[in-house]
């Protein structure tokens, strides 16, 4: 299944998630920082939901609240709610 997920206060605008029986098979940003968010989205690919949420909460870019990582995070939270 893949999720879609509009991020907000980063560069990227949106996240395309494509999970299945809760392991992570690709992450896709549109927009952003292209080899770093190409970096995330292959060490997240084969992990669990739970795992890369622990992993990526939080994480600040600058003196911005979020960061595209951060994003991904609230993204599957908000995934997990909706099952």
């Amino acid at each position: 299944m893949v999720y879609t997920y509009k991020t907000s206060g980063t560069c990227s605008s949106l996240i395309e998630i494509d999970i299945e029986n809760g392991i992570i098979n690709n992450v896709k940003y549109t927009g952003g920082c292209n080899g770093n968010l190409q970096g995330v989205s292959k060490l997240v690919k084969g992990m669990r939901i739970d795992d890369v949420i622990e992993k990526l909460e939080g994480i600040r870019c600058g003196l911005k609240v979020t960061s595209c990582p951060d994003q991904l995070a609230r993204a599957l939270k908000q995934y997990k709610a909706q099952l």
